[in-house]
């Protein structure tokens, strides 16, 4: 017995997002059918709404309701601090550092030869364009710390080396391999405290 198309274009939909493979999008399909009718109404109205408020900030590139975000509007951070992370979620981790009171950049991305992800896609120009007009002493490299996170570390210390900014890299606290976003308040702070030039 074949399932009616709309069940089938619905699974297909789940399917698109990251993490959820075939029984994860048919479980989800079946909850949303099941489910009262202001259950689905409030998901497709939080999506609708956050696809039409929500906006990548002209000046960090994280995803916010103003542009510019409230972190760039913050005159009391150290706008001579720059931390250079590669997707908001990875910018949300780090804000938990209470210590930290600089600005951020967000990449969109890391640097991954193998996945024909080069320089060009990803916001490394943006970031030196940044870094050549504002009065950046010292950028954090936090990518992650697995191949694709170390390329990119790499690839921008070298490309930020001649401006003559100190170019440091998140150090002690977080596992080789592993994702910002999932790592504890301590973790993190342990990590921005332990920085290294590169």
């Amino acid at each position: 017995m074949k399932r009616p198309e709309p069940v089938e274009k619905m699974i297909e939909a789940f399917r698109l997002l990251p993490g959820i493979g075939p029984k994860m999008a048919e479980r989800l399909s079946y909850f949303v059918l099941k489910a009262p009718a202001s259950v689905s109404e409030k998901l497709i109205d939080s999506i609708r709404e956050a696809r039409e408020t929500v906006k990548l900030c002209g000046r960090c590139y994280n995803v916010s309701e103003t542009d510019p975000c409230a972190v760039c509007c913050d005159q009391a951070r150290n706008a001579s601090l720059l931390c250079v992370v590669e997707t908001p979620q990875d910018l949300l981790a780090l804000s938990k550092v209470k210590d930290f009171d600089g600005l951020y950049f967000v990449l969109g991305g890391a640097l991954s030869p193998l996945d024909a992800v080069g320089p060009g896609d990803i916001r490394v120009e943006l970031l030196i364009n940044r870094l050549k007009k504002d009065k950046i002493l010292e950028l954090i490299i936090a990518t992650d710390t697995d191949s694709k996170g170390e390329t990119t570390a790499l690839y921008l210390a070298e490309q930020i080396k001649p401006l003559g900014i100190k170019v440091t890299r998140l150090g002690y606290g977080l596992p080789v391999g592993g994702d910002l976003e999932y790592a504890d308040e301590v973790t993190l702070t342990r990590a921005m405290e332990g920085r290294r030039e590169i």
